[in-house]
């Protein structure tokens, strides 16, 4: 069994944080790198990653997160926010941004600008948001690797109020959307009910399907 595979088999969606054990900062940021060179469409990033660590802000969010106490006991609560809208302005950004760092351009290069640009402002915003938030749903599944291979506990949680979230954390100012929260920490094992319990997955043969 590779390492990494040993890591995955040992995380699993802690429901118990130790709020006495914080994560050290430099495991955080390269839990935060990993997202940041995830994949995205296009190369595109529309999403960023808010970190809450302020104590009186967790408790504001904790109530409109079912009461979870992760959110309170982490140490770091990862926030990923995609964009509200494809832009002309947030598409030529990336683009012109590859452009300064590679150096150049070439015809094939700004032909795909061009056809992004005619393509994703005119839909609506929802349509935008929702494809801008599958891309944020990439680098929160590299963040949960990344913090498995830290050995620092995590979870993935949907159970919040995206609008509630918004406005505490003025979002909606910044053109974000909020779409899955990631709390960062270490699990308190002997108040963890889910702690010890088998990791269940269905085989492979219920799971793959080869077409050869």
């Amino acid at each position: 069994m590779s390492e990494l595979h040993q890591k995955l088999l040992w995380r699993y969606a802690t429901k118990k944080m130790n709020p006495a054990k914080a994560v050290p900062q430099d495991k955080v940021e390269r839990i935060l790198e990993s997202a940041r060179l995830a994949p995205t469409s296009s190369g595109l990033q529309p999403y960023e990653i808010i970190v809450v660590t302020n104590k009186a802000m967790r408790e504001q969010i904790k109530p409109i997160a079912w009461n979870q106490s992760q959110i309170t006991d982490c140490s770091h609560l990862l926030v990923f926010a995609a964009w509200d809208n494809y832009t002309p302005e947030r598409i030529n950004a990336m683009f012109d941004m590859t452009n300064a760092q590679r150096g150049g351009t070439n015809e094939g290069w700004e032909n795909y600008r061009q056809m992004l640009l005619s393509t994703y402002p005119p839909r609506d915003a929802h349509t935008n948001f929702e494809h801008a938030a599958r891309q944020a749903y990439i680098g929160l599944g590299v963040a949960l690797m990344a913090a498995a291979f830290e050995e620092v506990d995590s979870t993935p949680m949907e159970g919040f109020d995206p609008k509630a979230l918004d406005a505490i954390l003025n979002l909606r100012e910044r053109g974000l959307g909020s779409v899955a929260l990631m709390p960062l920490g270490y699990r308190e094992e002997d108040q963890d009910w889910l702690v010890n319990l088998k990791k269940v997955r269905r085989p492979r043969e219920q799971f793959v399907i080869d077409v050869a």
